[in-house]
């Protein structure tokens, strides 16, 4: 299981501390918007859309947090696992 694996594993699971810990390990441009997601989970809007813009992805044109991850999980299905 990869870091983004678990995140997802501990963020759906309700464990955003830990979530948040261990995205911070992952410098992917991935893991820059799953911690994006995470912020947007916990409502805090800046910091998710400081890690949307390390993602390159677009803020203000996202989907709901469910959209959101389900867009994620699509994307890393079909990034090869080191």
């Amino acid at each position: 299981m990869t870091i983004l694996h678990q995140v997802l594993q501990d963020l759906r699971a309700g464990r955003w501390n830990a979530a948040h810990d261990l995205v911070q390990k992952d410098g992917s441009m991935l893991g820059a918007w799953l911690h994006g997601i995470l912020h947007l989970q916990e409502g805090d809007l800046e910091d998710a859309e400081n890690w949307y813009d390390r993602a390159n992805r677009h803020f203000r044109s996202r989907g709901t947090l469910e959209e959101e991850l389900a867009l994620f999980e699509t994307a890393l299905a079909q990034h090869p696992t080191p």
